[in-house]
Protein backbone atom coordinates (compact mmCIF):
# COMPACT_ATOMS: atom_id res chain seq x y z
CA UNK A 1 0.00 0.00 0.00
CA UNK A 2 1.31 3.46 -0.89
CA UNK A 3 0.97 5.65 1.97
CA UNK A 4 2.00 9.57 0.72
CA UNK A 5 3.85 11.75 3.33
CA UNK A 6 1.70 14.75 5.68
CA UNK A 7 3.91 16.07 7.96
CA UNK A 8 2.52 15.14 11.25
CA UNK A 9 2.34 19.39 12.52
CA UNK A 10 3.08 18.48 16.23
CA UNK A 11 6.26 16.50 15.66
CA UNK A 12 7.66 19.00 13.29
CA UNK A 13 6.60 21.58 15.67
CA UNK A 14 8.44 19.78 18.66
CA UNK A 15 11.56 18.68 16.57
CA UNK A 16 12.30 22.38 15.83
CA UNK A 17 11.74 23.24 19.16
CA UNK A 18 8.50 25.18 19.02
CA UNK A 19 5.90 25.00 21.05
CA UNK A 20 3.24 22.18 20.30
CA UNK A 21 -0.37 23.90 18.37
CA UNK A 22 -3.01 22.04 17.23
CA UNK A 23 -3.10 23.51 14.04
CA UNK A 24 -0.64 25.96 12.19
CA UNK A 25 -2.05 29.71 10.95
CA UNK A 26 -3.34 29.74 7.41
CA UNK A 27 -2.88 31.54 4.45
CA UNK A 28 -3.91 31.30 0.69
CA UNK A 29 -1.46 31.36 -1.68
CA UNK A 30 -1.72 31.66 -5.37
CA UNK A 31 -4.67 34.53 -5.59
CA UNK A 32 -2.45 35.76 -8.16
CA UNK A 33 0.21 34.93 -10.19
CA UNK A 34 1.87 37.32 -9.04
CA UNK A 35 1.85 35.70 -5.73
CA UNK A 36 4.15 32.82 -6.44
CA UNK A 37 7.49 33.81 -8.40
CA UNK A 38 10.48 31.72 -8.99
CA UNK A 39 13.51 31.78 -11.24
CA UNK A 40 15.81 29.38 -11.88
CA UNK A 41 19.60 29.78 -10.95
CA UNK A 42 21.30 28.14 -14.03
CA UNK A 43 23.85 25.18 -14.00
CA UNK A 44 26.03 27.24 -16.60
CA UNK A 45 25.01 29.33 -19.27
CA UNK A 46 25.09 28.67 -23.14
CA UNK A 47 28.83 28.17 -24.83
CA UNK A 48 27.65 30.44 -28.11
CA UNK A 49 27.86 27.24 -30.53
CA UNK A 50 25.92 24.49 -31.16
CA UNK A 51 22.80 22.88 -32.81
CA UNK A 52 20.58 23.43 -29.66
CA UNK A 53 19.04 27.12 -28.36
CA UNK A 54 19.21 28.14 -25.02
CA UNK A 55 15.93 30.16 -24.06
CA UNK A 56 15.76 32.07 -21.07
CA UNK A 57 12.35 33.32 -20.59
CA UNK A 58 9.44 34.32 -18.17
CA UNK A 59 6.25 33.08 -18.39
CA UNK A 60 2.83 33.93 -16.83
CA UNK A 61 -0.12 32.10 -15.68
CA UNK A 62 1.08 29.74 -17.97
CA UNK A 63 2.72 25.69 -18.00
CA UNK A 64 6.39 24.75 -18.86
CA UNK A 65 4.90 22.31 -21.40
CA UNK A 66 2.06 24.84 -22.82
CA UNK A 67 5.63 27.37 -23.12
CA UNK A 68 7.44 24.46 -24.74
CA UNK A 69 4.94 23.64 -27.19
CA UNK A 70 4.41 27.35 -28.10
CA UNK A 71 8.14 27.76 -28.69
CA UNK A 72 8.72 24.64 -31.35
CA UNK A 73 5.78 25.58 -33.17
CA UNK A 74 7.15 29.54 -33.82
CA UNK A 75 10.43 28.38 -34.72
CA UNK A 76 9.18 24.87 -36.42
CA UNK A 77 11.27 22.91 -33.81
CA UNK A 78 10.59 19.31 -32.73
CA UNK A 79 8.93 19.47 -29.34
CA UNK A 80 10.38 15.98 -28.73
CA UNK A 81 13.30 17.45 -28.77
CA UNK A 82 12.85 20.43 -26.30
CA UNK A 83 14.80 20.48 -23.05
CA UNK A 84 14.33 21.32 -19.90
CA UNK A 85 15.65 21.53 -16.23
CA UNK A 86 12.42 21.65 -14.15
CA UNK A 87 9.03 21.94 -14.78
CA UNK A 88 7.61 25.53 -13.24
CA UNK A 89 3.98 25.89 -11.89
CA UNK A 90 1.23 27.24 -13.85
CA UNK A 91 0.08 29.95 -11.61
CA UNK A 92 2.97 32.05 -11.40
CA UNK A 93 5.40 34.25 -13.13
CA UNK A 94 8.40 31.76 -13.39
CA UNK A 95 11.43 32.29 -15.49
CA UNK A 96 13.30 29.11 -16.67
CA UNK A 97 15.49 27.72 -19.25
CA UNK A 98 14.66 25.14 -22.18
CA UNK A 99 16.92 24.20 -25.37
CA UNK A 100 15.57 24.03 -28.35
CA UNK A 101 16.75 21.79 -31.21
CA UNK A 102 17.66 23.80 -34.56
CA UNK A 103 15.89 22.10 -37.61
CA UNK A 104 17.94 20.48 -39.89
CA UNK A 105 19.87 22.97 -41.90
CA UNK A 106 19.16 25.71 -40.11
CA UNK A 107 21.92 27.47 -38.23
CA UNK A 108 21.17 27.53 -34.44
CA UNK A 109 22.17 31.33 -34.31
CA UNK A 110 19.68 32.12 -36.91
CA UNK A 111 16.90 30.04 -34.29
CA UNK A 112 18.43 32.03 -31.07
CA UNK A 113 18.01 35.68 -32.93
CA UNK A 114 14.19 34.27 -34.08
CA UNK A 115 12.89 33.28 -30.70
CA UNK A 116 14.67 36.92 -29.00
CA UNK A 117 11.91 38.52 -31.53
CA UNK A 118 9.03 36.48 -30.55
CA UNK A 119 6.11 37.52 -28.93
CA UNK A 120 3.88 35.09 -27.20
CA UNK A 121 1.01 36.03 -24.90
CA UNK A 122 2.00 35.49 -21.05
CA UNK A 123 6.00 34.68 -22.42
CA UNK A 124 8.53 37.09 -22.68
CA UNK A 125 12.29 35.98 -24.20
CA UNK A 126 15.69 37.49 -22.58
CA UNK A 127 18.14 35.48 -23.70
CA UNK A 128 18.73 32.91 -26.24
CA UNK A 129 21.96 31.75 -27.72
CA UNK A 130 23.63 28.60 -28.83
CA UNK A 131 24.80 25.46 -26.49
CA UNK A 132 26.38 22.05 -27.59
CA UNK A 133 24.06 19.95 -25.44
CA UNK A 134 20.07 19.57 -24.87
CA UNK A 135 19.09 21.22 -21.49
CA UNK A 136 18.53 17.92 -19.22
CA UNK A 137 16.18 17.23 -16.02
CA UNK A 138 18.11 18.28 -13.03
CA UNK A 139 20.47 21.06 -14.78
CA UNK A 140 20.21 24.20 -12.47
CA UNK A 141 22.09 25.18 -9.40
CA UNK A 142 18.56 25.99 -7.90
CA UNK A 143 15.46 28.15 -8.20
CA UNK A 144 14.69 31.70 -6.51
CA UNK A 145 11.46 32.51 -4.87
CA UNK A 146 9.06 35.29 -3.74
CA UNK A 147 6.04 33.93 -2.46
CA UNK A 148 3.08 36.13 -0.88
CA UNK A 149 0.87 34.26 1.30
CA UNK A 150 -2.50 36.26 1.67
CA UNK A 151 -5.09 35.87 4.30
CA UNK A 152 -3.29 35.48 7.36
CA UNK A 153 -4.75 36.32 10.74
CA UNK A 154 -3.12 39.29 12.55
CA UNK A 155 -2.54 37.53 16.03
CA UNK A 156 -1.12 34.71 14.29
CA UNK A 157 1.43 36.24 12.71
CA UNK A 158 3.99 36.13 15.57
CA UNK A 159 3.87 32.22 14.96
CA UNK A 160 4.23 32.29 11.32
CA UNK A 161 7.50 35.08 11.53
CA UNK A 162 8.80 32.73 14.43
CA UNK A 163 8.63 29.92 12.52
CA UNK A 164 10.46 30.86 9.40
CA UNK A 165 13.00 31.92 11.56
CA UNK A 166 14.02 28.48 12.69
CA UNK A 167 13.28 27.28 9.11
CA UNK A 168 16.44 29.47 8.30
CA UNK A 169 17.94 28.14 11.08
CA UNK A 170 17.99 24.84 10.73
CA UNK A 171 16.25 23.74 7.79
CA UNK A 172 13.10 21.88 7.12
CA UNK A 173 12.36 17.57 6.53
CA UNK A 174 12.92 17.44 2.83
CA UNK A 175 10.03 15.94 1.64
CA UNK A 176 8.90 15.73 -1.78
CA UNK A 177 5.69 17.94 -2.46
CA UNK A 178 2.21 16.81 -3.72
CA UNK A 179 3.25 18.09 -7.19
CA UNK A 180 5.38 14.78 -7.52
CA UNK A 181 2.74 12.63 -7.37
CA UNK A 182 -0.06 13.92 -10.20
CA UNK A 183 -3.21 15.93 -10.66
CA UNK A 184 -5.02 12.72 -9.07
CA UNK A 185 -2.08 11.78 -6.25
CA UNK A 186 -2.37 8.38 -7.40
CA UNK A 187 1.29 8.01 -9.80
CA UNK A 188 2.98 5.89 -7.57
CA UNK A 189 0.46 3.87 -7.68
CA UNK A 190 0.17 3.70 -11.12
CA UNK A 191 3.96 3.44 -11.13
CA UNK A 192 3.67 0.32 -9.17
CA UNK A 193 1.01 -1.50 -11.18
CA UNK A 194 2.81 -1.18 -14.54
CA UNK A 195 6.12 -2.35 -13.06
CA UNK A 196 4.27 -5.61 -11.28
CA UNK A 197 2.52 -5.99 -14.79
CA UNK A 198 -0.70 -5.33 -13.57
CA UNK A 199 -0.97 -2.71 -16.17
CA UNK A 200 0.68 -2.15 -19.44
CA UNK A 201 1.66 1.31 -18.39
CA UNK A 202 2.15 4.00 -20.98
CA UNK A 203 3.52 4.30 -24.05
CA UNK A 204 5.51 7.53 -23.50
CA UNK A 205 9.08 6.95 -22.09
CA UNK A 206 8.91 10.46 -20.21
CA UNK A 207 5.87 8.97 -18.78
CA UNK A 208 7.44 6.07 -17.90
CA UNK A 209 10.28 8.04 -15.87
CA UNK A 210 7.83 9.99 -14.36
CA UNK A 211 5.95 7.59 -13.03
CA UNK A 212 8.81 5.55 -12.14
CA UNK A 213 9.81 8.97 -10.09
CA UNK A 214 6.88 8.90 -8.33
CA UNK A 215 7.31 6.02 -6.85
CA UNK A 216 11.11 6.53 -5.67
CA UNK A 217 9.55 9.44 -4.20
CA UNK A 218 6.76 7.86 -2.21
CA UNK A 219 9.30 5.37 -0.63
CA UNK A 220 11.93 8.54 0.33
CA UNK A 221 8.55 10.12 1.89
CA UNK A 222 7.91 7.09 3.94
CA UNK A 223 11.30 7.01 5.50
CA UNK A 224 11.37 10.66 5.76
CA UNK A 225 8.07 10.32 8.05
CA UNK A 226 9.73 7.83 9.95
CA UNK A 227 12.18 9.50 10.84
CA UNK A 228 10.78 12.97 11.71
CA UNK A 229 8.36 10.49 14.06
CA UNK A 230 11.76 9.52 15.87
CA UNK A 231 13.46 12.87 15.58
CA UNK A 232 16.25 11.19 13.71
CA UNK A 233 15.99 13.54 10.38
CA UNK A 234 18.63 16.10 11.05
CA UNK A 235 20.38 13.81 13.56
CA UNK A 236 22.94 10.99 12.17
CA UNK A 237 22.51 7.23 13.36
CA UNK A 238 25.44 5.11 13.31
CA UNK A 239 25.15 3.58 9.73
CA UNK A 240 23.81 6.61 8.40
CA UNK A 241 24.66 8.09 4.89
CA UNK A 242 25.55 11.78 5.93
CA UNK A 243 25.72 14.25 2.74
CA UNK A 244 28.17 17.15 3.05
CA UNK A 245 26.51 20.66 2.77
CA UNK A 246 29.27 21.82 0.14
CA UNK A 247 30.10 19.33 -1.93
CA UNK A 248 27.29 16.98 -1.53
CA UNK A 249 29.85 13.97 -0.82
CA UNK A 250 28.56 10.85 1.23
CA UNK A 251 29.67 9.10 4.19
CA UNK A 252 28.85 6.36 6.79
CA UNK A 253 28.21 7.31 9.88
CA UNK A 254 30.79 5.70 12.45
CA UNK A 255 31.23 8.22 14.87
CA UNK A 256 28.00 9.53 16.15
CA UNK A 257 29.29 12.05 18.30
CA UNK A 258 31.34 14.28 16.42
CA UNK A 259 29.17 13.88 13.45
CA UNK A 260 25.88 15.14 15.31
CA UNK A 261 28.31 17.63 16.84
CA UNK A 262 29.01 18.39 12.81
CA UNK A 263 25.20 17.61 11.76
CA UNK A 264 24.06 20.67 14.74
CA UNK A 265 26.72 23.09 12.93
CA UNK A 266 24.67 22.54 9.68
CA UNK A 267 28.19 20.97 7.88
CA UNK A 268 26.33 17.15 7.25
CA UNK A 269 22.94 15.80 6.78
CA UNK A 270 21.35 12.29 6.85
CA UNK A 271 20.34 11.10 4.29
CA UNK A 272 17.12 8.98 2.40
CA UNK A 273 16.76 6.84 -0.67
CA UNK A 274 15.59 7.24 -4.07
CA UNK A 275 15.63 3.57 -4.95
CA UNK A 276 17.46 1.89 -8.03
CA UNK A 277 19.41 -1.04 -8.69
CA UNK A 278 22.80 0.60 -8.02
CA UNK A 279 21.74 2.49 -4.85
CA UNK A 280 24.01 2.52 -2.15
CA UNK A 281 21.95 1.44 1.59
CA UNK A 282 23.20 2.58 4.27
CA UNK A 283 24.26 0.24 7.28
CA UNK A 284 22.59 -0.78 10.38
CA UNK A 285 19.64 0.66 11.86
CA UNK A 286 18.77 3.08 8.86
CA UNK A 287 19.38 0.13 5.94
CA UNK A 288 17.12 -2.22 8.09
CA UNK A 289 14.28 0.73 8.47
CA UNK A 290 14.53 1.46 4.79
CA UNK A 291 14.61 -1.98 3.32
CA UNK A 292 11.73 -2.81 5.08
CA UNK A 293 9.86 0.53 3.91
CA UNK A 294 10.83 -0.17 0.70
CA UNK A 295 10.09 -4.21 0.81
CA UNK A 296 5.94 -2.47 2.00
CA UNK A 297 6.24 0.02 -0.43
CA UNK A 298 6.74 -2.31 -3.39
CA UNK A 299 5.99 -5.69 -2.21
CA UNK A 300 7.80 -9.16 -1.91
CA UNK A 301 10.29 -9.69 -5.23
CA UNK A 302 9.95 -6.59 -6.95
CA UNK A 303 13.17 -6.95 -9.13
CA UNK A 304 14.81 -3.04 -9.24
CA UNK A 305 17.10 -4.22 -12.03
CA UNK A 306 14.26 -3.71 -14.51
CA UNK A 307 13.93 0.00 -13.34
CA UNK A 308 18.10 0.53 -14.48
CA UNK A 309 16.75 2.05 -18.08
CA UNK A 310 15.21 4.89 -15.79
CA UNK A 311 18.42 5.32 -13.67
CA UNK A 312 20.44 4.24 -11.37
CA UNK A 313 19.18 5.85 -7.95
CA UNK A 314 20.47 8.43 -5.65
CA UNK A 315 20.33 9.80 -2.25
CA UNK A 316 18.81 12.67 -0.63
CA UNK A 317 19.69 14.50 2.13
CA UNK A 318 16.58 14.64 5.11
CA UNK A 319 16.86 18.20 5.38
CA UNK A 320 16.26 20.76 2.88
CA UNK A 321 18.79 24.02 3.71
CA UNK A 322 16.77 26.87 2.50
CA UNK A 323 19.02 29.76 2.13
CA UNK A 324 19.07 34.29 1.69
CA UNK A 325 15.45 33.63 3.58
CA UNK A 326 13.78 36.99 4.91
CA UNK A 327 9.87 37.76 5.07
CA UNK A 328 7.89 40.71 5.45
CA UNK A 329 4.54 41.83 6.56
CA UNK A 330 2.70 43.77 3.82
CA UNK A 331 -0.83 44.73 3.61
CA UNK A 332 -3.88 42.50 2.78
CA UNK A 333 -7.39 43.31 0.63
CA UNK A 334 -8.94 41.46 3.04
CA UNK A 335 -8.85 44.19 6.06
CA UNK A 336 -7.12 44.85 9.58
CA UNK A 337 -7.89 42.05 10.83
CA UNK A 338 -5.25 39.97 8.02
CA UNK A 339 -2.18 40.62 6.41
CA UNK A 340 0.01 38.88 4.26
CA UNK A 341 3.77 37.62 4.47
CA UNK A 342 5.81 37.87 1.90
CA UNK A 343 8.58 35.16 1.85
CA UNK A 344 12.25 35.27 0.07
CA UNK A 345 14.65 32.19 -0.45
CA UNK A 346 16.17 30.01 -2.46
CA UNK A 347 15.99 26.39 -2.62
CA UNK A 348 18.84 23.68 -4.05
CA UNK A 349 17.05 21.56 -7.17
CA UNK A 350 14.94 19.07 -5.91
CA UNK A 351 13.49 21.30 -2.79
CA UNK A 352 9.73 22.23 -3.17
CA UNK A 353 8.28 25.97 -1.76
CA UNK A 354 5.67 24.52 -0.27
CA UNK A 355 7.69 22.53 2.04
CA UNK A 356 9.21 25.16 3.74
CA UNK A 357 5.85 27.18 3.78
CA UNK A 358 4.08 24.64 5.45
CA UNK A 359 6.66 24.53 8.43
CA UNK A 360 4.98 28.14 9.25
CA UNK A 361 1.55 27.64 7.41
CA UNK A 362 -1.23 25.57 6.73
CA UNK A 363 -1.69 26.92 3.04
CA UNK A 364 -4.97 27.24 1.10
CA UNK A 365 -3.82 27.52 -2.87
CA UNK A 366 -5.97 29.20 -5.05
CA UNK A 367 -5.36 26.83 -8.07
CA UNK A 368 -5.47 22.81 -8.69
CA UNK A 369 -2.02 21.53 -9.21
CA UNK A 370 -1.40 21.61 -13.21
CA UNK A 371 0.08 19.82 -16.30
CA UNK A 372 3.27 21.71 -15.13
CA UNK A 373 3.24 20.71 -11.22
CA UNK A 374 2.31 17.15 -11.56
CA UNK A 375 5.09 16.18 -13.60
CA UNK A 376 7.60 18.00 -12.12
CA UNK A 377 11.72 16.82 -12.07
CA UNK A 378 13.63 19.51 -10.94
CA UNK A 379 16.01 16.78 -9.19
CA UNK A 380 17.54 14.21 -11.33
CA UNK A 381 17.32 10.87 -9.96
Amino acid sequence: MIRFFRLDEVAFATTLGASVMLELPRGRLKQRPEDFVVEEIPAYAPSGAGEHVFVRFTKRDTTTLDAVRAFARALDCDPREVGFAGMKDKRAVATQTISLHAPRGVDARTVAARALSLEVDGIVVHEAAPHGNKLKPGHLEGNRFEITVRDVARDRLGEVTAALDRVARIGVPNAFGSQRFGVEGNNARRALAWLRGEDKGPRDPRMRRLLWSSLQSAVFNEVLDARVRDSTWATPVEGDLLKLRTSGGLFVCAAVQTDGERAARGEVSPTGPIIGARMRWPDGAPGELERRIAAAQLGDGFDLASTRRFGEGSRRSLRLWVEDMRWEIVEDDSGHRAASVRVYFVLPKGGYATTVLGAALTVDETDEPTEASSQSQDEST
